[in-house]
């Protein structure tokens, strides 16, 4: 049987891809993703970044699984995803602080923004990368108003310092997001019908990742 490893401690990427048929292997990477997006050359596209951001998240998982004993059928996918939100020009990435996230909203209430997160699966077979697949997807957030008693208490409750963009669609932040055109569960962090894709590049039917489900 293909097992899928997520390269991610994100419990919203692991929700949908459970809710999609998937219970999946979790293995967080070490990257530094500073470090790996300081060392791109300049003037890097958006999308490029976030790319090679989950590149290096599902090659850090990997060698750390190629290190150890595989099985003689191990067969596995290793997905990493980063997402960012693209907002005047601009990616931004975990706000951290509240003063970071209060001038986030600032900017996004009432405007919209393209929510773009990077996609990489490797094949992993007997302890050995034999495939790469690489995509982004992008998807429009139009963000309502909230009043300053709704946005102070938001981001009190802690969650938009812990995620891309300073919101969520699945969770508190969902109540200021007013329509989203593009595929919902790539805001959420992880795109299926782009995953899809990518899995038949590397050889893997998405329907034979759902064995324990059928």
């Amino acid at each position: 049987m293909t097992r899928l490893v997520l390269a991610s401690a994100s419990p919203a990427r692991r929700s949908v891809l459970r809710a999609a048929g998937i219970d999946p292997v979790v293995r967080v990477s070490d990257v530094d993703e500073d470090a790996v997006a300081a060392a791109l050359p300049a003037g890097t596209g958006p999308r490029d970044v976030v790319v090679e951001l989950a590149r290096a998240k599902a090659r850090s998982v990997a060698a750390a699984l190629a290190g150890e004993t595989p099985g003689p059928d191990a067969d596995l996918v290793v997905v990493g995803c980063d997402s960012m939100l693209l907002i005047d020009g601009e990616l931004q990435g975990k706000p951290h602080t509240p003063e970071v996230a209060l001038a986030r909203w600032e900017a996004m209430a009432g405007n919209h923004a393209d929510l773009v997160t990077g996609h990489c699966v490797l094949r992993l077979q007997e302890g050995v990368v034999t495939a790469e697949a690489i995509d982004c997807s992008a998807t429009t957030v139009h963000f309502g108003k909230p009043d300053p008693d709704e946005l102070h208490a938001y981001i009190a409750t802690g969650e938009p310092l812990r995620v891309a963009g300073a919101f969520t669609l699945d969770g508190m932040g969902g109540w200021f997001v007013d329509r989203i055109d593009g595929d919902p569960s790539s805001v959420v962090g992880i795109g299926l019908p782009l995953l899809r894709r990518l899995l038949q590049e590397v050889g893997v039917g998405v329907a034979r990742l759902w064995a324990d489900h059928t």
